[in-house]
């Protein structure tokens, strides 16, 4: 091992979306820092952020019904889909801003407009969608939202879906048009090629083995370079640990007081993908149905149209899986070596109480592809097992902590730690992720970087024109943001040229 240790400003640990989000703030609010990024694989975005291991759902809460929730006197709680349409408005923002500052060349290499839709069946699923709609619709956030319960407005929205249908129940759908379809793969790359040019080191198959807090109060990293086996030392003021379900074990790690009693517990995923142009042309749009009972959040179903390379194909799933894996290309060891002193009464009562959650995604690993088209055929009646692959995703980490709730709670999203001098930050959980990488991360730099945000506040808001403002007490500016972000994303006036470049689409 080299004794010789190398300086930077910022070390990020892992070249997935959040690292390349965090970077790419951090070089427009102070551009001479030096920024080295250490990735264990060969190129940036190969875990959650690949485009092949995510649904790519710019989530806005525009479909996904399980942020909002029915309250007991039957009125819909709508504030977690307020919070996550915000979030994402923030992220639509900052890549506009990175559109017309020239870092992002032609945003459509990574964003497309897809609508999105909720679909359900049976009486009560009816009346709670209409509900939702109601309470939603009244919102500027979601403004041009549509609710039809006719099957003929059905087969014109979704004939995919309708087509060998058997009506023998009511069924409805939402439906809006300005969600998106955003690979996240080819943002994380775009985003590092930037970087890359911009004096930040970007090390791939690079593994950071240790992290210790030094004698002045910087971090030392052991890094390995896996080609040859020889390691390096770095040193770092501030480290971000954004190595999705690798975060857990480096945070652990580092020894920070605030990542004790946490720990983990790994869900895998797997979708069905249809490739084929005379299929994937009957269906344009992202459709999400209700989570069966016992089912965690993340397994919500849905038929996605995806845009991969300019070419539509459709994503099926997402099914549960159980690997002990905390990330894709990871060890089957992660999971019992993330069990420490500091969290194995969490991690036991954990054990306790998703014992259903267990048996569920065992169940799910089980499964034969006959069941899972049968599951399939719940949305597209007509679905031919030999027009159907298997993908398999990526691995996701689902946060376990003390909370108010009990010992051993699992909670589903996305959370920052930090240590109380902000000068080292993780961010562990999963969905809704990537999509609202930029409010996440701008929470890292609020955290961090306490004395340095009043000054950087005015080059933030001049990116993120929102930034500081609750978007649902000025309806006005939601109006100038959508217009902003569409016109520079090319989420509108792009429909028709995109329909020339792919033209395995049906229309919009």
């Amino acid at each position: 091992m080299s004794n010789r240790q190398t300086k930077t400003d910022v070390i990020l640990i892992g070249a997935g979306i959040m690292s390349a989000t965090l970077g790419s703030l951090l070089k427009e609010l102070v551009p001479d820092w030096k920024i080295t990024v250490f990735e264990r694989r060969a190129s940036a975005g190969e875990e959650s952020s690949n485009e092949w291991n995510n649904a790519g759902t710019g989530h806005s809460s525009l479909c996904e019904l399980n942020y909002t929730v029915e309250q007991p006197d039957g009125t819909i709680d709508i504030s977690k889909a307020i919070k996550v349409n915000e979030e994402y408005q923030f992220s639509k923002q900052f890549w506009s801003y990175l559109v017309k500052s020239k870092r992002i060349q032609n945003p459509q290499d990574f964003i497309v407009p897809v609508p999105h839709m909720s679909f359900v069946q049976g009486e009560s699923d009816v009346t709670f969608l209409k509900k939702r709609f109601e309470a939603l619709s009244k919102n500027a956030l979601f403004q041009g939202m549509e609710f039809s319960d006719d099957p003929g407005q059905l087969m014109e929205w979704i004939p995919l879906m309708m087509k060998d249908r058997r009506v023998n129940q009511p069924i409805a759908a939402t439906r809006i048009e300005s969600g998106t379809d955003v690979n996240f793969g080819a943002l994380t790359r775009i985003l590092f090629d930037h970087l890359q040019s911009n004096n930040t080191d970007i090390k791939f198959q690079h593994n950071v083995d240790d992290i210790k807090r030094a004698s002045d109060g910087s971090w030392d990293l052991k890094v390995r370079n896996l080609d040859n086996g020889t390691t390096t030392r770095h040193s770092a003021k501030f480290v971000f640990i954004g190595g999705g379900g690798g975060s857990l074990h480096l945070l652990q790690k580092s020894g920070i007081p605030e990542g004790k009693g946490i720990g983990g517990f790994p869900v895998s995923g797997l979708f069905m993908v249809c490739q084929k142009p005379d299929i994937v042309a009957q269906h344009h749009a992202k459709v999400y149905g209700k989570a069966a009972l016992g089912a965690p959040p993340m397994s919500v179903p849905h038929l996605d149209t995806r845009v991969i390379e300019k070419k539509e194909s459709l994503f099926f799933g997402p099914f549960a899986g159980f690997s002990p894996k905390f990330l894709k290309y990871g060890s089957m060891f992660d999971l019992i070596t993330s069990v420490k002193p500091g969290n194995l009464t969490t991690m036991l009562a954990a054990g306790a109480k998703n014992l259903s959650l267990t048996k569920y995604l065992i169940g799910q690993v089980m499964l034969s592809k006959d069941q899972r088209i049968e599951a399939l055929r719940e949305f597209v009646p007509s679905a031919q097992s030999g027009d159907w692959d298997l993908v398999v995703a990526g691995q996701r980490v689902q946060i376990i902590k003390d909370t108010a709730a009990g010992k051993g709670t699992l909670q589903f999203g996305t959370e920052v730690i930090s240590s109380a001098d902000g000068s080292i930050a993780a961010l562990l959980g999963a969905s809704p992720g990537a999509s609202t990488a930029v409010s996440v991360m701008l929470e890292v730099i609020g955290k961090c970087f306490p004395q340095q945000i009043k000054a950087w506040e005015p080059k933030i808001k001049a990116m993120i024109p929102s930034y500081g403002v609750t978007l649902l007490e000025n309806p006005k500016l939601i109006n100038e943001i959508q217009n902003l972000t569409d016109r520079s994303l090319n989420l509108t006036s792009s429909a028709v040229e995109y329909e020339k470049k792919a033209p395995i689409s049906s229309s919009s």
